[in-house]
């Protein structure tokens, strides 16, 4: 803000440790109007005996009532045909009258203007007004030199101004120029650490560790990275989230947290339950639609789900001298033989940790090696690779040409479309079926059996086998795997893979009904760790009731969860493909995924 400086004798000087005084100023300030309607001296006081107001009451009804008789009498001239300049007594009174109220109202609204325009000019060389500051400031500042005025957080700027013996009034401002200009709260020490962050002195992300604050390093590194960007980060809210949260597990050097609206659709019946299903989308039409897929399987009985297999799992690369070494470790992690010693030292780095499988493969002399093991409610990346890194060990005793390149190998494959994790599965896999009644179909839906079973043949079977895909023989599948991955806390990321599905149409009881079903062979999620303790993933978890780990049957919570995903996508392939059936795709998105609000006279 542009502090322009007087004479401080001019302003009124507050002493060290002396409060504030707003009043101070409402005071003034009502003496300043008192001598505008006053004006000064005798020169726009007309009558000094008589009150103010009285006086003007009366010049104000003398100058309309004169004016009024003197218009009568005009015209009744000009009806008569009497001559204008022909005037009586009563007429030359009430001339005279007029112009001296006319004379009066001039100089009195005339000279207060005067005065209230050049007070106006004056008081901006003492006082300026920030329109974005919610406080009014005296131009002085007594602050020593190389201090740092309150409210300023870059010092330097300051201190390379020559420093004069002044002091700084705050006097408080009108209710409708009131604006936080430091929404943050930082103090003249917070401005000093931003200083040291920009300069690089102190690292950005060791703020939390040295201030003990997480919420005030969050902010601290916020106004660094506007300084060093030189972009505004207006918008994006620092307060309202506990940071202490995802210290050490969720988020490094935190600036804010982004704001994702979540619908809910449903119920959802399955496999005999109910459950409103939380979904965070910014998505215009994909709750709705959603929800009306979930109506119609509700209405026609529910649907059925089944779990085929439950494992995670990590493919370290090791490299051998020569490829002859690498089939020779093949063999021996693939000798059932083998297989209990191992899971044993697997299983030691965790308690819900059971190794399942081991799979090899070689390309040259490098092998891979996909372990695949169970992880409670978690959905475990970090167990299996715990429980890897334990196997490597003991097989560096008997094979110590052995040379580990890497933990994980991408024969995993985690975030990646992969065929291994569409053939073999990959955490959870779960089929989902419901079979959709005539009648449903064509009230709820709006289209015919036939036509959804053409569609789905030749839009997600051929169109999609055209296109060369890789686990994407569905409509949309993706969409509502990462709008519940949001909602419950999962790693979005993990959509790639989890998304892989195929959804299956076919006309049955006699060509009337409709069976649909979604096979999802690598649905990755969890109840515990990573984002499922915050409060609102945690809040979204509890609504499906599968927070937290399962204290009767472990993993039953991350189980569920998984099939509670492949019901709503079932719920959204039956209703987007009924939309594209019918042909109100287009219209759907234009009522539900355009605003139509004016964004230009939006405040």
């Amino acid at each position: 803000m542009d502090v322009r400086r007087r004479p401080i004798s001019s302003v009124p000087l507050r002493k060290a440790g002396e409060p504030l005084k707003p009043q101070k100023r409402t005071q003034n300030h009502h003496t300043h109007h008192q001598k505008l309607v006053k004006g000064s001296g005798s020169d726009t006081q007309a009558l000094p005996l008589v009150p103010l107001y009285l006086t003007n009451g009366i010049f104000f009804s003398l100058f309309f009532s004169v004016a009024y008789f003197l218009l009568h009498r005009w015209r009744e001239k000009i009806r008569t045909s009497t001559p204008l300049h022909v005037v009586t007594l009563s007429e030359i009174a009430a001339i005279v009258s007029l112009i001296a109220s006319v004379i009066y109202l001039l100089g009195f609204f005339g000279i207060g203007f005067v005065q209230s325009a050049n007070s106006r000019a004056s008081s901006d060389d003492e006082l300026e007004l920030d329109d974005d500051d919610n406080t009014l400031f005296a131009k002085e500042d007594s602050r020593p030199p190389g201090s740092c005025p309150a409210g300023v957080i870059d010092c330097s700027v300051v201190s390379s101004q020559p420093q004069m013996p002044t002091q700084m009034v705050v006097v408080s401002a009108p209710p409708s120029k009131v604006l936080d200009m430091n929404p943050l709260n930082l103090s003249q020490e917070d401005g000093e650490i931003i200083n040291s962050v920009v300069s690089g002195s102190i690292p950005s992300y060791s703020l939390e560790s040295r201030l003990g604050d997480c919420r005030r390093a969050a902010a601290i590194r916020r106004e660094a990275v506007q300084r060093i960007s030189g972009k505004s980060l207006e918008g994006l809210p620092v307060e309202g989230f506990d940071y202490d949260s995802i210290l050490g597990q969720c988020c490094e050097m935190p600036i804010g947290y982004v704001q994702i609206p979540v619908g809910v659709v449903g119920p959802l019946l399955m496999d005999g339950k109910e459950y409103t299903v939380p979904m965070a989308t910014t998505e215009g039409c994909l709750v709705a639609s959603t929800n009306r897929g979930c109506k119609a399987i509700y209405v026609s009985g529910g649907a059925t789900s089944v779990l085929l297999r439950d494992g995670m799992t990590r493919a370290p690369v090791v490299r051998f001298p020569t490829a002859n070494r690498a089939a020779q470790l093949k063999f021996f992690l693939e000798d059932p033989v083998n297989f209990d010693s191992l899971s044993v030292l697997f299983n030691k780095s965790s308690r819900f940790a059971r190794l399942q499988g081991i799979k090899c493969a070689i390309a040259g002399k490098n092998l891979y090696i996909r372990f695949s093991c169970s992880t409670g409610d978690a959905m475990g990346m970090n167990m299996v690779s715990k429980g890897v890194q334990n196997v490597l060990d003991f097989l560096q005793n008997d094979f110590p040409d052995m040379d580990v390149v890497g933990l994980s190998g991408n024969f995993c494959a985690d975030k990646k479309p992969a065929a291994v994790n569409w053939i073999e599965g990959r955490g959870k896999s779960i089929v989902c079926e419901a079979i959709i009644k005539e009648e449903v179909v064509k009230k709820v839906l709006k289209t015919e059996v036939a036509a959804l079973v053409e569609l789905n043949m030749l839009k997600n079977l051929a169109g999609s086998a055209l296109a060369g895909a890789l686990g994407g023989f569905n409509a949309h599948a993706s969409n509502i795997v990462s709008a519940i991955y949001i909602a419950t806390g999962q790693d979005p990321a993990q959509n790639v893979e989890s998304s892989h599905c195929i959804t299956m149409m076919e006309a049955v009881n006699d060509g009337k009904d409709l069976h649909i079903s979604v096979s999802m062979p690598s649905i990755e999620v969890g109840t515990v760790g990573g984002g499922t303790q915050l409060a609102s993933q945690s809040a979204c978890l509890n609504l499906l009731g599968v927070k937290g780990a399962s204290r009767d049957s472990p993993g039953a919570n991350s189980r569920l969860l998984a099939t509670i995903v492949a019901g709503s996508v079932l719920a959204a392939e039956l209703s987007l493909m009924s939309a594209l059936a019918a042909g109100q795709l287009v219209k759907s998105h234009m009522k539900y995924n355009r605003s139509s609000k004016d964004v230009s006279k939006m405040v």
